[in-house]
């Protein structure tokens, strides 16, 4: 029996968090305590961070804790619980503070919310008025050479790329494959075509399920994805299934003031408040509060960052890094930004001595003005037509000022300070344009399904 199989047996009899089957998926690591007792982890390099608390009966949570914390420390490594809940609050005596809530429905429950919401009946009517209709697939259809698995393939790659941040790991990575016999899969077809996704795990301690992956075509019609909850509710109802959840809503809920603050300040990357209001449409029946648990004594903003970096795969700047390339959004933000300072320098009489004249200069500070503003529009909204207007005007800009590099700045340069800012003057909208292009193609690329 392999590790896996052995954690699949032990989640079977003692799987009660919501993200327990996720261990399953690719990129964790296993530590058993005897033979009633594991613990799902990524490896940081520094930490290990689980995936929810032990699993394991529920009198010996608290003892396998403990050991699973000696193991680390003998590894030379720090502990961190993520997705934790109140039952695990209550056995270990654990500092912890609330990371987002969780929202729970009971399927028996789910004809009455939507005979009682208009809203979601309309969404319903107008997905099946453009031919959407769901089916669940049987475990066969997602084997590796099957034509709905090919299909499944591109909406993935499709799906992520179409993301503002780069692919992410741990609990949020997209692999809904491992164990198919154990999970439940809905799709959503158009004219014969895939154009959206349900992916439902268990949750065995509490024969609940939880809807795991949703993933949609951008060009799929309005209500497909109602459509899909819709079906697994039903499908829940119809096998008597007592719990139901749609995952984590990070950083919603009563969290503390400095999360906020982070919730605020990272909306151009992930639209906390959004999620929160589509899971909340679907009227749960309950908000529940996860946390993230760390060893008393401990630091909680090493925990965050441990928690942070499982993540990211590994490598925050690295993660980072990607993020800013892949844009738009950011990427617009960051350059409009940038030209403000550039054009405040452009504008300086000091900066005369760069150009062949006057009108010449302020020509190139309108010029950079009118961009800048049509930068921030961009960042605010996504245009296609006006990203390539941009992103040509920058290229335009980039060889302009190159050939006036050659012909006239570089000749009359006076030493090295000249030197570099010409050199500034050239790399600026060179790169400018380069990172515009990309944002570009994979704004395109997200909204496209072979």
């Amino acid at each position: 029996m392999s590790e896996r199989e052995r954690v699949l047996v032990l989640l079977k009899r003692h799987g009660w968090n919501a993200t327990s089957f996720q261990m399953l998926e690719p990129g964790f690591h296993y530590w058993f305590d005897g033979d009633d007792a594991c613990v799902g982890y990524v490896d940081t390099g520094r930490a290990w961070v689980t995936a929810g608390p032990p699993i394991a009966p529920i009198e010996r949570l608290g003892e396998v804790v403990m050991r699973f914390v000696a193991a680390a420390e003998s590894a030379r490594r720090r502990v961190c619980c993520f997705g934790t809940e109140a039952r695990f609050h209550d056995l270990a005596a654990w500092s912890s503070f609330r990371i987002g809530d969780q929202p729970i429905w009971a399927p028996a429950e789910w004809e009455a919310v939507v005979e009682a919401s208009r809203s979601l009946r309309e969404q319903f009517r107008r997905a099946r008025a453009k031919g959407v209709t769901v089916r669940r697939l049987e475990s066969a259809e997602v084997a590796q050479g099957h034509p709905i698995r090919a299909q499944l393939d591109v909406l993935i790659e499709r799906w992520l790329a179409s993301r503002p941040i780069a692919p992410m790991g741990f609990l949020v990575q997209v692999d809904p494959f491992t164990f198919p016999e154990e999970r439940r899969y809905f799709v959503a077809e158009r004219d014969g075509s895939v154009v959206a996704f349900l992916g439902i795990i268990p949750i065995y301690a509490r024969e609940g399920w939880f809807f795991e992956d949703f993933l949609r075509d951008p060009e799929a019609p309005n209500g497909t994805v109602e459509l899909l909850v819709d079906a697994g509710m039903r499908a829940a109802a119809t096998e008597m299934i007592p719990t139901v959840t749609l995952g984590l809503v990070p950083l919603a809920g009563e969290v503390g003031s400095w999360l906020g603050a982070a919730r605020r300040l990272g909306r151009s990357l992930y639209d906390f408040d959004g999620l929160r209001a589509f899971k909340a449409k679907f009227k749960p029946g309950a908000w529940d509060p996860i946390s993230l648990s760390y060893p008393p004594g401990r630091s909680g903003v090493l925990a965050l960052f441990d928690t942070l970096t499982a993540f990211a795969r590994g490598g925050l700047l690295r993660f980072g890094l990607e993020t800013f390339l892949r844009g738009p959004t950011i990427v617009v933000r960051a350059l409009a930004i940038l030209l403000v300072a550039w054009t405040a320098l452009l504008a300086l009489p000091s900066s005369a001595f760069y150009f062949p004249s006057a009108w010449w200069q302020y020509g190139w500070v309108a010029f950079d003005v009118v961009l800048g503003g049509a930068l921030f529009l961009l960042g605010r909204r996504w245009r296609p037509w006006l990203a390539t207007t941009i992103a040509i005007a920058v290229t335009a800009d980039a060889v302009i000022t190159l050939a006036q590099a050659v012909v006239y700045d570089l000749p009359r340069r006076r030493g090295i300070a000249d030197a570099l800012v010409i050199a500034i003057a050239i790399l600026a909208p060179t790169i400018a344009a380069m990172l515009l292009w990309n944002a570009r193609g994979h704004r395109k690329d997200g909204r496209t399904l072979g």
